[in-house]
């Protein structure tokens, strides 16, 4: 992995926290701040893609504050599913590894007060990941388009049923994993962008990790523009067509 790490590796949390970012200066300070505030035992790893709106900075700025955010800067916008990945690896690698890895977006789309939502289902179920849903009862979305929602629900029951996929969301990726998944997952996480949802699903099926979901409200995220792109759309289709040839 080329990237440029900053702050204490060794922390040895119970709870690591991956925000991806490309672009989110307007958010993650707060956002920062309000994760610290759930009181957790947490390590909160932010990979930034190099963003020109300076977010790696305000992020610095955070770490003069607290003392369990550890900087990743990669050389360029590489996609979500490898800084997902990455953050995998790292938390896996590390000297004191953590026992649940929360995935989330950066730009308040997934409300940070709902992670010991999240916590708590893992611990009650101990299942491999713990899915934050849109689509269960209990759920919901605001502040999409029609459009917009439409492409949700037409991907997610593709990737679901042609796969043979359990959980009523499959592309969320509000999330909490298990280490013990990851260790036996990640040599088979290929995934560049927003497949990583489904491709991290389909390992614990395939594994026999059970996988479940807990409630959340989704909304649209509150300031810049929706980073999800044709060339996105394209790899999430072209991942579901291989995985299916494979099944």
């Amino acid at each position: 992995m080329n990237y440029q790490l900053i702050g204490n590796t060794v922390l040895g949390s119970e709870v690591g926290v991956i925000l991806p970012t490309y672009g989110e200066a307007e958010n993650i300070s707060k956002l920062i701040d309000d994760i610290e505030s759930l009181n957790l035992n947490s390590t909160i790893l932010v990979i930034d893609d190099s963003s020109p709106d300076k977010t790696a900075e305000l992020v610095q700025k955070k770490q003069g504050k607290y003392g369990n955010i550890l900087l990743c800067i990669r050389p360029e916008k590489s996609g979500l599913g490898t800084a997902i990945t990455d953050g995998f690896k790292f938390f896996l690698n590390s000297t004191l590894p953590p026992k649940y890895i929360i995935t989330m977006d950066a730009d308040y789309s997934h409300n940070p007060k709902a992670i010991p939502q999240l916590l708590s289902t893992m611990h009650k179920t101990k299942c491999g990941i713990v899915v934050g849903s849109r689509y269960i009862k209990g759920g919901n979305i605001m502040n999409w388009p029609f459009t917009r929602k439409t492409i949700s629900r037409v991907a997610n029951s593709f990737a679901k049923f042609s796969l043979g996929l359990k959980p009523q969301d499959c592309t969320s990726g509000f999330r909490c994993y298990s280490t013990q998944f990851l260790r036996a997952a990640i040599g088979n996480l290929h995934s560049h962008t927003y497949e990583i949802q489904i491709e991290t699903i389909r390992q614990a099926h395939l594994r026999n990790f059970n996988v479940r979901e807990t409630p959340i409200l989704f909304v649209n995220r509150k300031r810049g523009k929706s980073k999800l792109s044709l060339t996105e759309i394209q790899s999430f289709i072209t991942y579901t067509l291989k995985a299916i040839s494979q099944s």
